[in-house]
């Protein structure tokens, strides 16, 4: 979602070395607006606005906003950057647990797979990665069973390091899923490798929690309009993963990762 921003997507090719990657899921690797879409208008036929979609971490909202009997344009206003289970403990705490938030959200992805699509670039940068063992992970807002339900079905590498809303107390853009997925690629926060984790995010909630997590961020223009991506503080901002290439992984790197950033937005 570019919007109006000033400058172009001209940066030219620039490489730096990282320790790993970090990626953020929806609007980062897929996009699962459409299937949204669809799930709000199955149960919210009447009430849905127009051209309404829904961020990846709303889809409870299907069931509980007819429910709940809350107008959906109240329950989206609160829960922009929210995981379902903090939207949930606004109007319901009995549906404010994993169990209920992992049921509905897993459901998703095998209802309307069809629907989502691979964001552009995704599926050769993380195949890439797979295929000399670097160092990646996905740092989620969804649970569990929505994440590796949309992997499964558009038949993307799963990494071997996963953290997922039920890992930490405080959502994005607490820094706690970032600090969690360094940790979880055998970095330490006391090691000087960890402050070299690249994050990759769509969202402004996700851009500010991986630059208080102390790492550099690429933001996507896939979801969220540029001037707010630029204002959470993203070091490069890149319209897809088509501009993010991996070069090599070596020894003379201490087994870190050379990653090519081009076309990035200039001033």
């Amino acid at each position: 979602m570019v919007g109006h921003v000033e400058g172009a997507f001209t940066g030219p090719a620039e490489i730096h070395t990282f320790s790993g990657i970090l990626f953020d899921m929806d609007g980062t690797i897929v996009d699962s607006t459409d299937a949204i879409t669809k799930h709000w208008h199955k149960y919210l036929p009447s009430t849905l606005a127009p051209g309404l979609t829904l961020p990846m971490q709303m889809l409870k909202i299907d069931r509980i906003g007819k429910e709940l009997g809350v107008d959906p344009s109240v329950i989206l206003e609160t829960s922009h950057g929210r995981r379902s289970i903090e939207t949930l403990a606004l109007y319901d705490q009995s549906k404010a647990n994993w169990d209920y938030v992992s049921h509905i959200e897993g459901l998703i992805p095998r209802q309307y797979g069809a629907d989502a699509v691979e964001i552009p670039g995704a599926r050769s940068l993380l195949s890439s990665l797979d295929q000399i063992s670097a160092p990646w992970a996905i740092v989620t807002s969804g649970t569990r069973p929505l994440c590796t339900g949309w992997l499964d079905v558009m038949g993307l590498p799963h990494p071997h390091n996963l953290v997922v809303a039920e890992d930490v107390s405080v959502g994005k853009p607490a820094p706690d899923c970032y600090r969690l997925g360094i940790d979880r690629l055998g970095l330490t926060a006391e090691n000087a490798r960890a402050r070299n984790v690249l994050v990759i995010e769509d969202s402004p909630a996700g851009v500010l929690a991986g630059k208080a997590a102390g790492c550099p961020v690429i933001g996507l223009a896939t979801t969220h309009i540029i001037e707010r991506i630029r204002a959470s503080g993203a070091d490069w901002i890149v319209q897809d993963l088509r501009s993010v290439r991996l070069m090599s992984r070596g020894i003379g790197f201490e087994g870190q990762i050379q990653v090519e950033i081009r076309d990035a937005l200039q001033p």
